[in-house]
C-alpha cells in the first residue's frame, strides 16, 4: 500500500487541483483495483466511486487494446448534471475527477491530465520503494545509544 506521507502529497494535490478549477465538484486518487488512495469528493461515497471506476477502467482497458488503441489514458462519461473523467496516474493508480456541466472540458483535461502525471508519479515512487527498501546498516548494540540519565548542567 502507499504510505501516508504519499497518501497526504495525494490529497494536497487534489484541493490544489480542486481550488484551480471551480466548477470541480470532486476528485478521488484511487488504485486500479478500486481501492481509494485519497478523496476530496463531498457528498459522494468515495469508495463506491473507486470501485465504480475500476470496472469502467477495465472496460476502457479492453477496449483500447481491442481496437489497437493501447495504453489506456483516460476516460470521459457526460450525464445531464456534468462529467465523469478518469485520467492514468502512473502505472497503479487512476485520477477521478467529477465536474459540473458548466465547465470548460479542454480545461478539465489539461489539468486533469497534469494532475494524474504528478499522482502518478508519487505513488509509483512510493511503490517502488515499498518494493525495494533500502537496506539498513547494522549497528553492533555495543556503539547503540543506550537510554540513561541526561548529562547536568552547571
Amino acid at each position: 500500500m502507499v504510505p501516508e506521507a504519499e497518501v497526504r502529497g495525494v490529497l494536497a494535490e487534489l484541493q490544489r487541483l480542486r481550488a484551480r478549477v471551480p466548477l470541480l465538484s470532486g476528485a478521488l486518487a484511487a488504485s486500479t483495483d478500486g481501492l481509494v488512495l485519497a478523496h476530496d469528493t463531498p457528498g459522494v461515497e468515495a469508495e463506491g466511486v473507486a470501485a465504480l471506476t475500476a470496472a469502467a477502467l477495465g472496460v476502457a482497458v479492453r477496449l483500447t487494446d481491442a481496437t489497437g488503441r493501447n495504453g489506456f489514458r483516460e476516460l470521459l462519461v457526460r450525464g445531464e448534471s456534468g462529467y465523469i473523467a478518469t485520467y492514468a496516474a502512473g502505472s497503479s493508480a487512476v485520477l477521478t475527477l467529477l465536474a459540473e456541466d458548466r465547465i470548460n472540458v479542454g480545461r478539465l483535461h489539461l489539468e486533469g491530465r497534469r494532475a494524474g502525471t504528478l499522482i502518478g508519479e508519487l505513488v509509483d515512487t512510493a511503490l517502488e520503494r515499498a518494493a525495494h527498501p533500502v537496506p539498513q546498516a547494522h549497528v553492533p548494540d555495543h556503539l547503540t545509544p543506550q537510554p540513561g540519565p541526561l548529562p547536568r548542567r552547571m
